[in-house]
């Protein structure tokens, strides 16, 4: 399949931000934190690098990811970069973001309990999953769609 998938495993750098479009539509957005760790060949010293990535999410998953994901989380995200461009006081902008189509936990150092939702929305509706956690309330309505 062409495209510009992308599978990232790293922590998670602020708590997800849910937001609400005009229209209603959920969206939630959060930082990733990617590190690699590497030996130098010439000097046998360990070295390390860290990108750091926005993610957006939309829909019943950015609702599950308000309510499951925090703050130094380690979790899986797929999904597909995309860039927006925008003005901002006569100064054009634009950001490359990660576009999430499935988010979960990275099971490697810990455990999760997956507690599955009932159907949400009309025909075609997949059901979603989120990890236990306290509900959150519903957020704030916003017109804009910039990033953080």
């Amino acid at each position: 399949m062409p495209g510009n998938n992308v599978t990232l495993v790293g922590n998670v750098t602020r708590d997800p931000e849910l937001r609400y479009t005009a229209s209603g539509q959920a969206m939630a957005k959060f930082g990733l934190a990617v590190n690699r760790r590497w030996q130098n060949r010439q000097t046998q010293a360990w070295e390390e690098s860290t990108s750091f990535f926005n993610v957006v999410a939309w829909q019943e998953m950015a609702e599950n990811i308000g309510e499951s994901v925090q703050k130094g989380a380690r979790i899986i995200v797929t999904g597909r970069l995309e860039q927006r461009s925008w003005e901002q006081e006569g100064d054009k902008r634009s950001v490359v973001e990660v576009v999430a189509d499935e988010v979960g936990p990275s099971l490697r150092w810990a455990t999760a309990t997956i507690v599955r939702n009932e159907r949400r929305g009309g025909e075609g509706s997949s059901g979603g999953a989120a990890l236990s956690r306290e509900p959150m309330g519903g957020g704030p309505s916003y017109d804009d769609e910039e990033p953080f």
